[in-house]
């Protein structure tokens, strides 16, 4: 606004004719040079409607550097390998400089009703628009449009985002302090106007009263005179509040604090909510923007359509960029299928999938795993008919899959209330303890009310040393076949066993993963749900413990600071007063247990590290890799095995549609690319190691292809061999029978990582059992230091426990 205005004011005067292209922070960018090197303005704004008020600003631009076009050229062409990151940010913000004066930015999206809007429930509303990312590729500066959508503050009073928000029975009582705690979390920093005086004033939240309106007093004069805030808006303003009951808004400073009733604040519109939102929320968000290839790709060339680029002032007449407005049209590859092995005393011995899935018919997995002893716990209303029967046909259905059972549980079966769960466990493993047996498996039926798995989780893996298999009970009164067979697979890794193998893997034809003893590493670092500022961020890295076969994945997680991206922990050393130098890791400790698991040292070492954004690759790289070598020599001096790391990346809006969208040899039946589609020309970097891999089918929506990115080979991968590797990886995922969009290491860290927070946050998450979702808003106001991870226990480590 001020920019604007001062364009408006001086363009011709003291600008030279020029327009100025505004970062919205400490930048701006012009066409040409400036008739002047530094100049102070001042510019003169009224205050929003019915002020009478104006106000001044000082505006001082200097002269601060050229962008060198050449630069970018010579780095589009391969000439020089630093990216200009200024010149391309330069030319970025002139892009946005339109939609920013139109729309609401957030990050690199704009959003406006216009596009579309609705409403997500609890006094939340969704906005869409579209994200705008201008990026180097192999054919030049290439603009990334993709439609997006948002959560905003619905603009309606907060009297009535409360009521929504809270869904009270009563909407005539006082808040509890744990209600008040979350209007005030959800509601801290909004901005909300009032109109009860002669003018619009705005105000920004900064917390909430203890005390309702009608008991809230406050000193009206000097003679120190108390009123509360309910009687001075009758008096002064002649306004009964309808809800005395309810806390005020408090806005200004701590010190001089100003109170204000809620239902007379109206919530600003167009402020986005940042918090984590509830499964419903999500549900509606994701319904609302989930669009099959060919609408999507409408709506996005509408959206270009309408930014007209090349009519915009700003951009093409002033600074002469001009933007081609049709799809770039690329060539792709489809990789295809491997053939994946299973057990030779099934019917069907070996399955080349089909459309990037297939299933368990006739099939046996190759390593069945055994489990002598075990017993199941119900926590759900189920009766004992029910859950009998249940336990019977998923015992059959693993046994018939190639696992072996014992016939009896190792101590009886029961029935515990939801209330009770941590006694029934602490009683379920003194009473195994006794008969002088381990017990390798619990089965657990889950309350039907939500918020127990993360306890279970915690206190099975961390403090009891057992593996566990959480059932949801509605899944227990249906006793569908396809869900016990999906569950059977989980057991039999968490048993130790194997479900299926890349059949070239055992014939060990695998290029770059069966000539020399190979292991494969995954790492992925989440970190705390918005607005949740003192937990730590949790890193966790598995690593396969087989080989040739590369199926088994051991994992290990590590807590560090908040929003650390960094992983901490991959090398630690330290003195020790009576051992000398200890040298710890999670690196070291899993390339011992590779040893110990199949008696050979790695002499190739490939990491898939997920969750790293392109601004972090040379801190990530110069770091983590020297970790990496640091565990190595820990182990023996010389050992260097040769490392390829790569990042894996799922959060950009790179969109990959069929080009023709009729065509059923080129789709699959969601009408998405088909699985396997691998691009790695034209959109990509322009002079390093990186492609987009379709690894999935469609299910809904638009599929999202992986990003990878090589930043370290000393193997000297091929393009080829590193995308058929990854593409074949991506189907030996123990937890179903398709192909996933992402390389399984790196999916199975992000699985151990999420696993890792409800160890330290047990009971604030929604329950999900076998599919577990992400975690629930905590309820409590959290202070004090990062909390470290309770270890998990031995026998639990050492198999997949995460899936």
């Amino acid at each position: 606004m001020i920019m604007n205005q001062l364009v408006k004011t001086f363009h011709a005067s003291h600008l030279g004719k020029r327009k100025l292209a505004y970062d919205g922070r400490k930048s701006c960018y012009t066409a040409g040079p400036l008739p002047f090197a530094s100049k102070d303005f001042v510019i003169k704004l009224d205050e929003d409607s019915g002020s009478r008020r104006e106000r001044e600003f000082k505006v001082s631009i200097k002269f601060a550097s050229k962008a060198d076009l050449y630069h970018l050229k010579e780095f589009l062409k391969g000439q020089q390998r630093d990216i200009p990151q200024e010149t391309i940010q330069f030319l970025d913000v002139v892009l946005r400089e339109k939609p920013s004066n139109s729309y609401e930015a957030v990050g690199r999206s704009f959003f406006h009703p216009e596009f579309e809007s609705g409403e997500l429930g609890n006094g939340l509303e969704y906005w869409k628009g579209f994200y705008q990312s201008l990026r180097p590729t192999q054919i030049g500066l290439s603009l990334n449009i993709d439609m997006s959508a948002r959560a905003f503050f619905e603009p309606i009073y907060v009297s009535e985002f409360v009521f929504k928000y809270l869904n009270p029975r009563d909407p005539n009582r006082p808040l509890s302090d744990q209600d008040r705690i979350k209007v005030r979390r959800a509601l801290k920093g909004v901005k909300v106007e009032n109109n009860h005086q002669d003018h619009v004033k705005h105000h920004k939240i900064t917390g909430l009263s203890t005390e309702p309106t009608q008991r809230l007093m406050f000193s009206v004069d000097e003679s120190g005179a108390q009123i509360s805030v309910y009687q001075y808006f009758r008096q002064k303003y002649n306004i009964v509040l309808k809800y005395p009951l309810l806390p005020a808004l408090q806005a200004g400073s701590a010190a001089r604090p100003i109170y204000l009733p809620m239902e007379v604040c109206k919530i600003v519109a167009g402020q986005r909510y940042s918090k984590k939102l509830n499964e419903r929320q999500v549900t509606q968000l994701l319904r609302a923007t989930c669009k099959r290839p060919e609408e999507r790709e409408n709506v996005i060339k509408k959206m270009v359509e309408k930014n007209n680029y090349n009519n915009d002032e700003l951009v093409n007449a002033e600074f002469g960029i001009q933007v081609r407005p049709d799809l770039l049209s690329i060539e792709a590859r489809v990789l295809p299928p491997p053939m994946l092995k299973y057990h030779d005393s099934g019917k069907e011995k070996r399955v080349q999938p089909n459309v990037g899935q297939w299933n368990m018919m006739n099939k046996k997995m190759i390593n069945g795993g055994k489990v002598d002893f075990w017993t199941c716990v119900n926590f759900s209303r189920s009766n004992d008919d029910v859950v009998d029967r249940f336990i019977d046909q998923l015992l059959g259905m693993c046994c018939s899959k190639g696992m072996e059972f014992g016939p009896q549980p190792l101590v009886p079966i029961r029935t515990k209330h939801s209330n009770q769960i941590e006694q029934s466990l602490l009683a379920i493993h003194s009473e195994a303890l006794k008969t002088g047996n381990k017990l390798q498996l619990l089965l657990i039926i889950l309350p039907d009310v939500t918020g127990s798995y993360g306890l279970i989780k915690r206190v099975c893996e961390t403090e009891l040393d057992i593996v566990s298999q959480c059932c949801q009970p509605k899944q227990v009164l249906k006793c569908n076949i396809q869900y016990l067979e999906n569950v059977s697979l989980k057991i039999n890794v968490k048993a130790g066993g194997r479900n299926t193998v890349l059949e070239q893997a055992l014939l060990r034809k695998m290029p770059y993963l069966s000539d020399i003893p190979t292991i494969i590493f995954g790492a992925d670092v989440t970190h705390p749900q918005p607005g949740e500022d003192s937990s730590p961020s949790i890193a966790a890295v598995v690593a396969s413990m087989d080989w040739p076969e590369v199926t088994k994945y051991r994992g290990l997680v590590s807590a560090q600071g908040h929003r650390e991206e960094i992983i901490q922990d991959l090398y630690t050393s330290y003195q020790d007063p009576n051992k000398g130098l200890v040298h710890g890791g999670l690196i070291r400790e899993h390339l011992v247990a590779f040893y110990k698991n199949t008696k050979c040292k790695p002499s190739r070492l490939i990491f898939y590290r997920d969750g790293v954004s392109e601004g972090q690759f040379n801190q990530v790289l110069l770091y983590e890799i020297d970790a990496i070598r640091k565990a190595c020599a820990s182990l023996q001096a010389d050992y260097q095995p040769r490392i390829t790391f790569v990042v894996v990346q799922k959060r950009h809006h790179t969109r990959l549609f069929p080009a023709d969208h009729k065509s059923r040899s080129t789709t699959d039946k969601s009408g998405n690319i088909l699985p396997g589609t691998v691009v790695d020309t034209k959109i990509c970097h322009p002079n390093e190691f990186d492609f987009y891999l379709c690894s999935h089918a469609g299910i809904q929506g638009t599929s999202r292809p992986a990003h990878y990115h090589v930043l370290y080979d000393e193997n000297r991968f091929s393009a080829d061999a590193l995308q058929i590797l990854t593409n074949s990886l991506c189907y030996t995922y123990a937890r179903c029978t398709r192909s996933v969009s992402i390389v399984p290491p790196a999916y199975y860290a992000h699985l151990a990582a999420f696993r890792a927070r409800y160890y330290i946050e047990a009971g604030e998450f929604s329950d999900s059992g076998s599919a577990a979702a992400g975690p629930g808003g905590a309820m409590r106001e959290r202070v004090g230091e990062v909390r470290a991870l309770p270890a998990i226990m031995d026998n639990v480590k050492d198999v997949m426990f995460y899936c």
